[in-house]
């Protein structure tokens, strides 16, 4: 049906983008086009509010395009048995995969399981292996946990070639999250070699190194922040790579990312995609033919709010509905009562059935790339793309991800886009639904596991300025 059916013989004049800002600016009635209608990230990338089509469009889907993104939930409540029960029944109600969250880990907020080869083995005691994708969250002892999964995995006879496991090494996130290092930066770049080697020997698939961009967002980076440091920490795996012996082609398929995607639906499409672009000019450079990027997306922290935190519901659906469409290959959703404690069955089944609504009923998974040719995702990831290589570059002039955070390089940054946008809020300039405005009229009672919060560990050889995790709310005293 086209529009002389309907409306007979009336001409339609060609609409055009000069005559949609025309009329838009006849509508503002004299307001400034500018203040109203046009916006900018924290990185200053200026978001239009139309785009045109653009005239090439990529296709950068997830790795394996025909299938939905992988559902994982997390595991990190500090009772082994109920970690396990909790395990059980997240893949009994439709969860394809498991994000293992231990103590001391960046990611942790506090909580986490405890980290030994016992409660790993009690943990995935009954678990599928074979069939369920496995995550060890990053986390300072994650070289070690990696030799207990091998230890489980020889001892239950499974087959190496039939999983799908990230093993969630990343120093630099450790470093960056944590603030301490237990050996020396020179040590640690000297061991990392035959560590990989050993990895490789063992034959098992899978992500070994990762670069996680979520300890950055959860401090208050930017887009481009995040995305330059993954870079920095991925170009760092290769050289280990390369130490270690390993030809990059190979190599390369080994290294994983993890991000946080937030409510801004658009932006948190756009970083995904930008990332993708990002790793193979990476790949490029070193003369290898690019591998698609293995992402795993994870809900903002710094974005969950404790008052009214029905309202979380809502921010993680969008971040959700962002990396689905996004191309994440696997996807966690933070439940919405993190911000008051350990969230319990009934706030971690809100978050598991958000994502098998997206995917079983809403069919997210069904367009391959959703976001190629949109004009206002591919415009957006281009800007973040020249952004984050202009971090990245920063990052590498000042001795590479490491050295720049021991020096407290990457820390001033960050510190200073939290700051920004923080003053935001408290101008109002920016809102927190729930919170700042439409707060709710009283408190309620909210349900979480009874469960002490733990300290981040202070031991260390190597020391920085840590970048721990903090949520707006938090910094713009909506909580007071």
């Amino acid at each position: 049906m086209d529009a002389r059916s309907v409306f007979g013989d009336v001409e339609f004049p060609p609409s055009d983008r000069d005559r949609w800002i025309a009329l838009a600016r006849k509508a503002l009635a004299g307001a400034s086009f500018e203040e109203k209608l046009v916006s900018h990230t924290d990185d200053g990338i200026r978001v239009e509010p139309l785009y045109e089509r653009p005239a090439g469009a990529e296709f950068l889907a997830r790795q394996n395009p025909n299938a939905p993104w992988i559902m994982a939930q997390r595991i990190d409540d500090p009772d082994p048995v109920r970690a396990n029960a909790q395990a059980l029944a997240e893949i009994e109600q439709g969860a394809t995969g498991l994000a293992l969250v231990f103590d001391g880990a960046p990611n942790a907020f506090g909580y986490g399981l405890p980290g030994t080869p016992e409660v790993l083995d009690k943990v995935l005691d009954g678990v599928a292996l074979n069939r369920t994708y496995l995550r060890i969250d990053v986390h300072p002892s994650s070289r070690a946990m990696a030799d207990w999964l091998v230890a489980i995995l020889t001892k239950r006879r499974v087959d190496p070639s039939r999983l799908n496991v990230s093993f969630g090494i990343d120093p630099a996130a450790i470093f960056a999250g944590t603030g301490r290092l237990r050996m020396s930066i020179e040590a640690l770049q000297a061991s990392m070699p035959q560590s990989l080697a050993h990895f490789f020997a063992l034959g098992v698939p899978g992500v070994l190194l990762e670069a996680d961009g979520r300890v950055l967002h959860n401090a208050g980076a930017t887009e481009a922040q995040e995305l330059g440091m993954m870079l920095a920490s991925a170009v760092a795996h290769l050289r280990l790579f390369e130490e270690a012996r390993q030809a990059l082609v190979y190599a390369a398929p080994h290294i994983g990312f993890s991000l946080s995607v937030d409510q801004d639906q658009f932006l948190s499409m756009a970083k995904i995609r930008a990332l993708r672009k990002l790793w193979a000019r990476v790949q490029q450079s070193c003369s290898i033919a690019p591998s698609p990027a293995v992402i795993h997306a994870e809900t903002s922290y710094r974005m969950m709010t404790f008052k009214d935190p029905e309202t979380n519901i809502l921010r993680t659906t969008l971040a959700g509905f962002a990396a689905a469409v996004g191309g994440a290959d696997s996807l966690s959703i933070l439940p919405h009562t993190i911000a008051h404690g350990l969230p319990d069955a009934f706030a971690r089944r809100i978050a598991r059935n958000t994502q098998l609504i997206m995917a079983n009923e809403s069919n997210l998974g069904f367009v391959a790339d959703p976001g190629s040719g949109s004009g206002a995702v591919e415009a957006l990831a281009a800007e973040l793309c020249e952004a984050a290589w202009h971090e990245f570059q920063t990052i590498e002039t000042e001795g590479g991800v490491l050295n720049s955070l021991a020096r407290g390089n990457i820390q001033k940054r960050v510190m200073e886009a939290r700051d920004r946008r923080v003053a935001e809020y408290r101008e109002g300039r920016r809102a927190l639904v729930g919170t700042t405005i439409y707060p709710a009229a009283q408190e309620r009672a909210v349900a979480i596991i009874d469960a002490e919060r733990h300290p981040t560990p202070t031991d260390g050889t190597v020391f920085c300025e840590p970048l721990p995790a903090t949520r707006l709310d938090d910094l713009i005293g909506a909580n007071a």
